[in-house]
């Protein structure tokens, strides 16, 4: 690889303590709303030696989090809170969280500016409370994007009480981050054995069926502008353009859908960009790059949740061009986040 590529991994977890607290205080409650989420403290959240590693590591916004860094050979974390964030709480509550989290988030990209950028936090619950803590997080806390964790209770941002979120981003010129959590209330029940509920299946179905919500529900028309990220390869969804498209032909015909000014790969090949968090695989990379061109692939390491060791090694020696790698570790980001390499570090 050449020495020249600054590696930019842009899915990397943090969490306040303030949060975690509250989580503990849900799970001991029952956490009625959210069987994604109980199923979590059951297993994923339990108290053991990994899990309070991994607590560690989430918390830590310094010097453990930056050696890390130097370890494995990573630039820039672009940070952001980790599923389930705060989707999981009253919208009061939700919103305090969100707000102390941002502010804690962007201390440290100040303290950091050569090495952390930042994904603001926002509590769907209160959509105008949303809006305007992205505007607070992009015009005064210098941060560069926003991460929403899938559904909110259940619901999905293809509501249109939702919109003022995506009109908050698209103002100022930000992507949203739909980032994975547990499937929804309504679609859980099937994926609690196995568990299928997890990283490896339930988050994927959940995630991308949150985007394809996005397309159907005319999202991109009244936001020509915005840009949503998926991680994991895009959720499986380039894998899947050609159906959908097939697929949403015939509904159109028949009558079961109203035909779209556009197909779903095209508002999908405009509107999302993706992230190589989680997948290492050379014949899905090749994939995502034939369908969606090397604009379109940002690298993501997905701290501290994946071996950040194997994915730097993966990009690193697949077999794609200098050009694509370079795209895929650090240009795109750069453009992407409006972000600047230079002698003194990173900056938005």
């Amino acid at each position: 690889m050449e020495q020249s590529i600054k590696r930019i991994a842009i899915e990397e977890a943090f969490v306040t303590q303030e949060i975690a607290d509250e989580w503990a205080k849900l799970l001991a409650e029952g956490a009625p709303r959210e069987p994604g989420f109980r199923k979590m403290g059951e297993t994923i959240l339990a108290d053991s030696p990994s899990t309070r590693l991994i607590h560690e590591q989430l918390i830590d916004l310094g010097a453990a989090r930056i050696a890390h860094m130097d370890a494995t050979g990573i630039a820039m974390q672009v940070l952001s809170i980790t599923s389930p964030g705060v989707q999981v709480f009253g919208a009061e509550l939700a919103t305090a969280l969100a707000r102390q989290a941002n502010d804690r988030l962007s201390a440290a990209v100040k303290a950091h500016p050569d090495r952390f950028a930042g994904l603001a936090a926002v509590a769907p619950q209160n959509p105008t409370a949303a809006a305007l803590e992205i505007e607070r997080a992009i015009q005064q806390l210098d941060l560069c994007g926003v991460l929403i964790n899938s559904h909110t209770f259940g619901e999905y941002l293809d509501d249109q009480k939702y919109w003022e979120i995506f009109a908050a981003a698209e103002a100022n010129q930000v992507p949203i981050y739909l980032h994975p959590r547990t499937p929804s209330p309504a679609m859980i029940a099937p994926f609690l054995d196995y568990g299928l509920y997890f990283a490896g299946w339930g988050f994927t179905v959940e995630t991308a069926t949150h985007a394809l919500r996005l397309i159907m529900g005319g999202v991109f028309d009244c936001f020509p502008r915005l840009k949503i990220i998926l991680g994991h390869m895009g959720e499986g969804l380039p894998y899947w353009l050609q159906r959908l498209d097939n697929r949403y032909l015939l509904q159109v015909k028949i009558g079961a859908v109203q035909k779209m000014p556009r197909l779903p790969s095209e508002y999908f090949k405009e509107h999302f960009v993706i992230t190589t968090s989680g997948v290492c695989s050379p014949p899905a990379l090749r994939h995502a790059l034939d369908v969606l061109g090397s604009d379109a692939l940002l690298f993501a390491a997905d701290y501290p949740y994946e071996s950040i060791e194997e994915a730097v090694s993966f990009l690193d020696s697949v077999m794609i061009s200098d050009q694509e790698r370079r795209k895929i570790y650090q240009t795109n980001a750069e453009k992407l986040f409006r972000l600047d390499f230079s002698a003194s570090g990173l900056k938005n």
